[in-house]
This record gives C-alpha cells, structure tokens and sequence, in this order.
C-alpha cells in the first residue's frame, strides 16, 4: 500500500449496507472516494494503516439514496411565486404554507407583483393544481386580475401545463381567434382560455413568462439550491430526467459539479424533443462520452403522454371518470419506433414517460417490435410513471426485459382525485401497482418526480408501504409493498433503473463512498414513521455533507 494514499475508516451505531451477504457492519474503509472495506474493525484493519473517524458513532449509515425521478429545475422554482396547496419546504429549510384557494394563489400573486420595480418584468408561479381548487382551470381574465399589463405565467403542478394572462398570450402570438391545437382550450369567444397544455403550447408563452431557458433545465444557481435539497433529504444520486441539455447548459453542469464542494452525482437524461430520432441518438451518445464521476450523461427521455390530474394523459377505455375528454399524444407511435430501434442498435437507454394505460400499452407494443429487429439482454428500458399498467401490461414488460419506476406519491397527494374524479374507484386501486410490479418480475424503482411532489425518498417508501390517501384512506391494499422491498426500491431498484447499480445503491466493497447519514435504522421503523425518520445528511464519493450546513 502506498503511503500517500490515505484511508478513513468511519464508526457508527450500524452500517445497513443493502447487500445480502452482509446485511450490516460497524465500520465502513474509504479510500480514493470509494469503499475499500465493510465489516469489523479486525477485519478492515488488514488493509494496513488507517485514521478512524467517530463522527458518526452514533448515527446509522444507510447507501445513499436515489431519486430516479426528479427534475433540477426546482431549484430555479423557488425563486419564483409558490403557488402549492401544501405546505412546503425550500432548499435553505424554509417552509412555506399551501394556498387553499384560488384567491389566496392570486393574492400571493399579487403581493409578488407589487413588489417588482421593472414594469415590463414577467411574474412567475409554480406548482398550482387546481384540481384542488374547485377542479376548474385558471383562466387569463383571473390572472388579468394580478396585472393586465405584465405577462405572468404559472406552472401547474404537473409540469404539463401552464397558465397565462392575456398580456403573455399576447407576446407569443396567440392571443387571437382561429387558434387551432388540441392544446390550446378555446372560450366561448374563440379567445384562448389562457389554459396550456403540453410542450408544444408552453414553449411559445414559456420566454415570455421568465422561463426563457428550458422550462425543464435548472440555472446555475438552481442546480446548487436543488442539490441543497438532496443533503437534506438523503439523496446522493439524482436524476435530472428531461434535460434540454443545450452546450451551455451541459457546460454549467460540469463545472458545478466538478467542484468539490457539490454534494451529489446529478444523472440528466436528454428530453427527446428538438431533435429528429436519427440527430437524437448520436447526440446522446456524444453526450456520454463527456460524463464524468458526479455527471452522468447519455440516456433519453421520451414522453408519449401527459398527466393524469391534468386530464392530459392518454387512458384506455372507459377513459376518464368524470367524462373529459382524452389526453395528449406527446409523441407519435412512428416516432417512439425510431427511437426505440436506434437507441437499441446504439446501445442507449430510453426512459419512456407513460402516466395512461394507453400510453403504456403503446411503450410495450414499440418496444416488443423494436427488439424483435434489435434484440438486447439488458436493455433496461424503464418506464417511468405508469401509473395505470395492469397485471397483464407488467407481465408483458417482464418478457421484454422493461424496468419500471412507480410514482408511488400519487397514491398520497392525489389518491381521492382519483379515486373520485380522474379513473374512479376501480383503477384508483390499481394505480403504481409495486406489489404486482414485484410479482410479475419487473425490476422497480420508485419516486418523487420533484418538483411535482417534494424530494424525499423515504417519504416516496413511505407512500408505497402505506398507500395512504391525505385523508388518511388506505388505497389499494394489496398493491402495499414491505418496508425492506420499498428502502429497496429507492437504492439499488433506482440504481438498477440507470444501470449504476455496479456503482451506487448499496455499501460494497469497490462502490462509490455514497452514504446517507440518518438518526435510526429505516427497516426497524414502523410502517406509519417511516417518513419521519431524521436525515443528517449524506457522504457522497468519501465528500462529507451536513444538512445543517447547507
């Protein structure tokens, strides 16, 4: 062993290493950001010299968790008007109260309003969702009422739609009759509502709105803020699943995380819009080559469908509850073939967005064509959301060797939404189905898709245990997954999902050094305080993280 090579040997209470052949340790060796040795002090002292460390005698050493489904982009959020329904905590720790009306969303508004000296300023809100709101959709004349003169915009909580005053319409050439697009809602006086469904409706109003960056991509201080929110919650691996990935936005995320103070390994994947399938892929490919230890690059992001809530989604029959009308197609049945094919050929993973049983079902049938052309064993093409997928969808995805990551969140922030009015009581049951995800063979992962819901993936194992409604209603019984398969799913099921699992998810010998400091032990939690459990903070590649200090 050279001498100039140090190694750190770390104490504590217990070291719950997800690894079978050794389920637990009291002491954990780090070399060079990785683990050299897991065990007793006996027998990692046969590696030679050593500084021991007791910083965390007393805490519970847990693989650092993994959000495989996030966005950066709510970093950048929080400088913008919150507009939510639930309380909420920002990445400096700050909590702020829900709006639990649609008056108080625009008085908030207001308030911001008043407070912007440049006239012309855009003002911005995030994360409303009106579905708890009387279920009715804002409209330009109630956001006129913050200000008939500055464009405002507000996203929806599902990152699917946005909301506009006349002033904004006006700006991105749409404040006119004779709009034709399935999503661009019309009033009864021709005039667009003000309501944006979709990618292509956003986009134009998006510059005008203070969204003139990817509505998708986090700024640089967004990226540092939203990485604060990973210490806090545990997380030393976190995608970024629908990245822009522009040059000087791919340029901004090397540099930050490249410095040694960033606490996370960021994972973007590139968003599969702006690009024909045949520029996508070599593109992508481009990408991977520049990833580096704490970015990394080369995956895609389809999206066939929108959001449930937002009735965009694309569902089978009976379609929708309460009778609206079917979602959005984000992609056509063409275009996902000639992704899936090239990406196989390529050897590139695809992360397909699917929230509808349709949309879902489309995913399978592609997918099973294209690998008939271009057969791969390990694939591991994730769909992430489906939220509605049944038995006989998950059987099928098992054959095709498909991952899937659940939503499990759903079931708690919007379970009596749909139970009541989006599919009904039936399918309410059956949504982010992991208990037969598990039975069925499909690998699974699950998440929060922050900023949808609040980072937090014991919060998100907490919601797959439990399956409770925020009325507190057990939904969907059966589809409950134990304690040890949910802590599961948010470390090595989630690695597994972005084939990093021979590199995070578990305390092995020869992984990253990536650990999440927490006060007790999760799987001795019962099942109702599992989202209570206290979070120190992380270890990520040896690199030592206080969340009291970020």
């Amino acid at each position: 062993m050279s001498a100039a090579i140090k190694t750190t040997v770390y104490c504590a209470k217990k070291i719950v290493t997800m690894n079978p052949q050794k389920p637990e340790a009291s002491h954990v060796a780090i070399r060079e950001g990785r683990i050299l040795a897991v065990g007793s002090l006996e027998e990692i002292a046969t590696w030679g010299e050593y500084e021991l460390d007791e910083r965390f005698a007393d805490k519970v050493l847990f693989p650092g968790l993994i959000e495989g489904h996030a966005h950066t982009m709510e970093g950048t959020l929080w400088r913008y008007v919150y507009c939510g329904y639930f309380d909420r905590m920002d990445p400096h720790g700050k909590t702020w109260s829900g709006n639990k009306s649609i008056d108080a969303v625009l008085e908030a508004l207001k308030i911001a309003e008043a407070k912007l000296e440049d006239p012309d300023a855009p003002l911005t809100g995030w994360q409303l969702d009106p579905i708890y709101l009387e279920n009715k959709p804002v409209t330009r004349a109630q956001l006129d009422s913050v200000s008939a003169s500055r464009p405002i915009g507000v996203l929806n909580a599902s990152g699917h739609i946005l909301y506009a005053n006349t002033r904004a319409l006006e700006l991105a050439g749409l404040m006119k009759s004779g709009v034709n697009h399935p999503g661009i809602p019309l009033g009864s006086d021709g005039m667009p509502t003000g309501e944006l469904k979709g990618p292509d409706a956003m986009t134009p109003v998006g510059a005008h709105v203070g969204m003139n960056r990817s509505m998708t991509d986090a700024d640089e201080r967004g990226l540092r803020d939203f990485a604060r929110l990973c210490v806090r919650t545990g997380v030393t691996t976190v995608t970024d699943l629908a990245a822009r990935l522009e040059p000087d936005s791919v340029e901004m995320m090397l540099r930050v995380t490249g410095e040694a103070s960033f606490p996370a390994c960021v994972v973007p994947l590139r968003i599969f819009l702006g690009l024909a399938p045949n520029e996508l892929i070599p593109e992508v490919a481009r990408l991977k080559k520049l990833s580096t230890d704490r970015l990394s690059l080369g995956r895609i992001k389809l999206v066939a469908d929108g959001s449930i809530q937002g009735y965009s989604a694309r569902l089978r029959w009976p379609g929708y509850h309460n009778g609206a009308p079917n979602g959005l197609w984000y992609c056509s049945p063409e275009q996902m073939q000639e992704i899936y094919e090239l990406a196989l050929e390529e050897g590139i993973q695809v992360h397909t967005h699917t929230n509808g049983d349709q949309a879902t079902q489309l995913a399978i049938e592609r997918l099973e064509v294209a690998l008939k052309k271009h057969p791969a064993h390990d694939h591991r093409f994730v769909l992430q959301h489906c939220q509605l997928a049944d038995r006989a969808q998950f059987t099928r995805m098992a054959a095709l060797g498909m991952s899937v990551n659940l939503f499990a969140n759903h079931q708690f922030y919007w379970g009596e939404e749909h139970y009541n009015l989006t599919v009904g009581p039936d399918r309410a049951l059956r949504m982010n189905a992991a208990r037969t995800a598990l039975d069925c063979g499909v690998p699974l992962a699950v998440h929060s898709d922050a900023p949808i819901t609040p980072l937090g993936p014991l919060f998100t194992a907490w919601c797959a245990v439990n399956r409770l409604t925020r009325s507190g209603r057990v939904q969907g019984e059966y589809e409950k997954i134990t304690i040890n398969e949910a802590l599961w799913a948010i470390t090595m099921g989630a690695a597994h999902s972005l084939h990093m699992d021979g590199l995070v998810g578990s305390i092995e010998v020869g992984k990253r050094a990536d650990f999440a400091v927490l006060d007790s032990d999760p799987r001795l939690a019962k099942p109702e305080e599992l989202k209570d459990i206290e979070v120190w903070g992380t270890v990520q590649g040896g690199r030592i993280f206080a969340a009291a200090d970020v």
